[in-house]
Parts: structure tokens; C-alpha cells; sequence
């Protein structure tokens, strides 16, 4: 693909969604297989500010995977971070320093270069609105129910924990974002039931008819009817013990402008109407689990109840 090509996306990213500032310091983080995508960031934000630096390693061994220190370094001194890479840094303690030190970051996570054109060929204002319209008929809730044809029953117990927002408008000291962003999520205090992915999970990628199936206990997976994530997650319990199994986040899509999934778990999890549930990792959503792992599958047809309301959910348009 014609490098110029993305140049309109990577505008969209640094100047909508980061509002990247002349006087600021900003920090494009990539890896070998992700280095187009990142020189097109680096090359407009090069353009605002004197103070870009352009950072590459070879991509980690999984997501959630810590970065080399001196990636680190870099995220955490800058006031801006972008991060195009093939494994996931949204769930590392590199990103919540970042944060932490006052740091606006957006990760993209597993990006494509098809995946950077169309998933940021959209109004993140109008998403920032779907996802306001979620928040506020879940945000006082005690109890999250979802349901969908194809066997999904689960029950999320809300407790303390609090919902946040992936609006893609990331103008914020200290806030961050996927992009592609839009999403409602949390990390729930417990869960209960069956969920049923048919939509899109590594290592698959679009399932196409494909149903994986997850019971679910007091909070963990205690099933796993696919072979290839069941073991993964046993290959993280092996550092981490019963925490790989942590029933880790319940998401509400609200991007309408996806309008077909393609077997990209950054996209597809943010597509209008869909619900996403991940295995793992939850510390930097507001859980207490740290695991080397962050599993999300995409669920295509629920339906969410909140307090035994129905939820009215973003629809493509």
C-alpha cells in the first residue's frame, strides 16, 4: 500500500483524537510488522512539533506484554504517546505509568494497515455521544445481564467497579483510548452464566458460524470448549495461576461506523450493537488482576439488560 495513503487516518489520530499541540512532546511507539503505520503518525506529528520521537521494538511474545524499558521511558516522559504494535500495550504497567505521569495515549493495538484507513475514517465526536447515551443508562447500575440467540446467559455483578468510556477523544492529561475507539466497559467484581462468542477472538479471527462457548463461575472461566484459547490461557496460568482465567471485562461497542466485522479484534469489538467479554487481565480498567493475558470475544447479537432493563444499544445507521 502507498504510504501516502495513510496519511488522512494518522491526521484524524493526531490532530482529532490527540489534538497534539506545538509545544508538546509526543512519542509514536511501533514494532517491526506495525512500521508503516507508524512513520505515517510520526510523520504528522513531526509536522506540529519539534519534540517527536519515533520508537521501534521487535513485537512482544503476547498481548498485554510488558515493553523493553526504554520503550517505557519514552511513553512515560512524553504528553503524547501513539502506539501502533502487533501485541497490545493497553493492559501493561508501561501505558498506566504513561498515564499516570499525565501522558495522553492512544494504543492500536494488533492494527492493520486496511484496519487504520477504515476504522478511522469516522466522527469520533458523534462516537463520543453513542457512548454517552450507554453510559448513562448503565453507569447506576448493580447488576448487568446479556443475552443473545446463539446460548448466552451471564450475569455481571457491578459492585464497587466503574464504567469508563473509549470516546477516541483523547484531549486530557492523563486519559487514553484504542483506536479505533468506541466503547462503553469495566471490569466487573463477578460473573455468572454462559457466554457464547460468535463473532470475531484471537486466534481465530472472524468466526464465520463458528460459536466458542465459556461457562463462567464466581468471577472465572471454568470452561473453555475451544482448544487453541483454552490453551493459551493455561500457558498464562502457568505464571500467574487461577488470575489467567479472571473474567476480566464486559464492553459495549458503540462505533457506527463499523459496519461489518473483519477479523480484527480492535475493530470489531467497537462495532454499534455488539458486546465484547474478555478472559485476563483487568488492572487497567480499574480491576485487581494482572495477567499476561487480555482475551476479548465478540459477541454479535446480544442484548443487555440493566437492572432488568432493556438497553438501548447503537445501531448502524
Amino acid at each position: 500500500m502507498d504510504n501516502s495513503s495513510l496519511r488522512a487516518p494518522a491526521e484524524t489520530a493526531v490532530k482529532q483524537c490527540l489534538n497534539l499541540q506545538p509545544d508538546e512532546s509526543c512519542a509514536v511507539v511501533t514494532d517491526d510488522q506495525r512500521k508503516s503505520i507508524g512513520e505515517a503518525l510520526y510523520r504528522v506529528a513531526a509536522e506540529i512539533t519539534d519534540n517527536a520521537v519515533f520508537v521501534r521494538y521487535p513485537p512482544g511474545e503476547q498481548h498485554g506484554a510488558e515493553p523493553p524499558a526504554p520503550v517505557a521511558g519514552a511513553m512515560e516522559t512524553a504528553d503524547v504517546v501513539l502506539a501502533p504494535t502487533t501485541k497490545s500495550l493497553s493492559h501493561t504497567e508501561a501505558r498506566t505509568d504513561a498515564n499516570e505521569a499525565g501522558a495522553r495515549v492512544a494504543t492500536l493495538p494488533g492494527i492493520s494497515e486496511g484496519v487504520f484507513l477504515m476504522g478511522l475514517d469516522a466522527d469520533y465526536h458523534r462516537i463520543e455521544q453513542h457512548c454517552e447515551d450507554v453510559l448513562a443508562q448503565v453507569e447506576d447500575a448493580e447488576e448487568i445481564r446479556v443475552t443473545s440467540p446463539q446460548g448466552t446467559d451471564i450475569t455481571f455483578g457491578i459492585g464497587a467497579r466503574e464504567w469508563h468510556m473509549d470516546t477516541g477523544i483523547v484531549h486530557e492529561a492523563g486519559e487514553m483510548s484504542n483506536l479505533p475507539a468506541g466503547e462503553v466497559f469495566l471490569a466487573p467484581e463477578t460473573a455468572d452464566g454462559t457466554f457464547v462468542v460468535d463473532g470475531t477472538m484471537r486466534p481465530h479471527g472472524k468466526l464465520d458460524g463458528k460459536c466458542l462457548t465459556f461457562e463462567v463461575e464466581d468471577g472465572y472461566v471454568t470452561d473453555i470448549d475451544d482448544p487453541e484459547i483454552r490453551a493459551q490461557v493455561e500457558d498464562a496460568a502457568e505464571e500467574v495461576g487461577r488470575d489467567a482465567y479472571n473474567l476480566a471485562e464486559l464492553g459495549i461497542g458503540t462505533n457506527v461506523a463499523v459496519t461489518e466485522l473483519v477479523g480484527s479484534v480492535l475493530l470489531d469489538e467497537k462495532a454499534g450493537g455488539t458486546v465484547h467479554i474478555a478472559i485476563g487481565d483487568d488492572h487497567a480498567m480499574g480491576g485487581d488482576v494482572h495477567a499476561p493475558i487480555h482475551l476479548d470475544g465478540i459477541l454479535t447479537e446480544p442484548t443487555v439488560y440493566a437492572d432488568g432493563e432493556e438497553v438501548e444499544l447503537p445501531r448502524v445507521e
